[in-house]
């Protein structure tokens, strides 16, 4: 039993690491600009200033003022369902509070630099500790962040390009169930012990590890096509994210001396055990053109996000190689289709509307619930008031509505048995984003 109980929590750590990169397609990169948020967060062909450095850097190439800065604060506001056996079970999920900041200045005429601090991925989740799937996950709090300095050149009148070197880090913090009631209860049985746990999670375990820093590009190019219309091209290269030294903690539900003696005697051994992981922060390639006047633009957009880099989660156990996991997640590329309209109805206050459509990059039988990734319909609305001609006030929100995925399932081995347990769910999930900045122009 020492060796099952072992293997099991090195596979509980595989999968909660796995809800590190899983997060990242339920909640990417759609909460950096309060403005744009609320025009279905577009911006690839769209002239931005500071904000460009995300969107398209060559986009701050054509930035009118000496200086701009502007920053964002979101609240994301995710909610889950999953019935299990004709049993709904909801999430008891925190708000998550994803930033941005941007700053710019002009070199020459033609000649910008800026620099920005963004969070490109940031939630959580929580099923809570004691539901059907507590052995797949519990609860995932995920949190990256961005440094990103910045050049665009405006080569010609209408042809601009830019480059930023992106460096990313983050902090994971996961927990999971190591086995349920119902497992724990039968073994209990078979020794001739009385105890029921039930529904009752008996040990859970916690990893908490951090990423370094990632290093990545941000690429773009902008042309204007005419005087109403520009066209633009965004990539953003692939980082790899690596925890060297995170850490494990075995906790248990119990306090009677006999069970907690059975338990801790399998599980303590490898709470200390440090692990090494690496997950992929895929490449993006997005095309975007717009149609503007003096009054109104409007963009349309589609990025691809090249999924198919996570093929698989290898994690190494120092000291323990015997214990070393490839866990098999077979993502493949998707699309995600985006168009907002901005309306400038007075000299003071623009109006904005928009509507993402994200499609899901994980395939039925690898759902897991720490994100079930759904594809997704994401309505926005938005606004700019200006109080002084150079500062913006800023404000927008967004709808995420979940199409829902029925039968779906993930496989993960049995820790009593080794051998493989199906977990089978019909999940949905949406959620609020409400986000409110504020923008200076000089």
């Amino acid at each position: 039993m020492n060796f099952i109980y072992v293997k099991g929590l090195a596979l509980a750590a595989v999968s909660c690491l796995g809800s590190f990169a899983a997060m990242a397609e339920g909640y990417q990169v759609n909460t950096l600009s309060s403005s744009q948020l609320g025009m279905g967060h577009t911006g690839i062909a769209m002239k931005l200033g500071a904000e460009s450095q995300f969107f398209n850097p060559a986009g701050m190439a054509f930035m009118e003022n000496r200086v701009e800065a502007s920053a964002s604060l979101n609240a994301v506001m995710p909610y889950a369902k999953a019935i299990v056996n004709g049993k709904t079970y909801k999430t008891d999920n925190d708000v998550s509070t994803p930033f941005s900041v941007f700053g710019a200045f002009s070199i020459l005429d033609n000649l910008k630099a800026g620099i920005s601090v963004y969070t490109p991925y940031g939630s959580s989740i929580n099923w809570t500790d004691n539901w059907p799937g507590a052995t797949l996950n519990q609860s995932v709090k995920l949190a990256a962040y961005t440094v990103q300095p910045t050049v665009a050149w405006r080569i010609i009148p209408g042809l601009s390009v830019g480059a930023g070197l992106t460096l990313t880090w983050g902090d994971v913090n996961l927990n999971k169930g190591l086995i349920s009631g119902g497992e724990l209860d039968a073994m209990l049985s078979a020794l001739g012990m009385a105890y029921r746990f039930g529904e009752i999670t008996p040990a859970s375990v916690n990893l908490n590890g951090r990423a370094g820093i990632a290093c990545g590009v941000n690429l773009g190019a902008m042309y204007d096509i005419s005087d109403h219309v520009t066209a633009g091209v965004n990539f953003r290269s692939k980082s790899l994210m690596k925890v060297k030294a995170g850490k494990t903690e075995v906790k248990y539900a119990t306090s009677d001396p006999a069970i907690l003696g059975l338990l801790s005697s399998k599980l303590d051994g490898i709470s200390k055990t440090e692990f090494s992981a690496e997950m992929p922060l895929p490449a993006t390639l997005g095309f975007g053109a717009s149609w503007h006047n003096s009054r109104v633009v409007v963009d349309l957009e589609a990025q691809l996000t090249f999924w198919s880099a996570y093929k698989s989660l290898d994690i190494a156990f120092e000291g323990a190689s015997q214990f070393d996991q490839h866990l098999e997640k077979n993502y493949h590329n998707s699309w995600l289709v985006r168009g907002g309209v901005e309306w400038n109805v007075t000299p003071r206050l623009d109006l904005r509307a928009g509507m993402m459509v994200d499609f899901s990059p994980c395939d039925r039988e690898f759902y897991n619930p720490e994100t079930p990734g759904m594809t997704k319909i994401e309505p926005t609305l938005g606004l700019t008031f200006r109080p002084i001609q150079n500062l913006g006030i800023n404000a927008g929100v967004m709808y995420v509505a979940g199409l829902g995925e029925d039968n779906a399932s993930y496989t993960s081995p049995n820790i009593l048995t080794g051998q493989p347990t199906v977990f089978t769910a019909d999940y949905n999930v949406h959620s609020w984003i409400a986000s409110v900045g504020v923008s200076l122009a000089f």
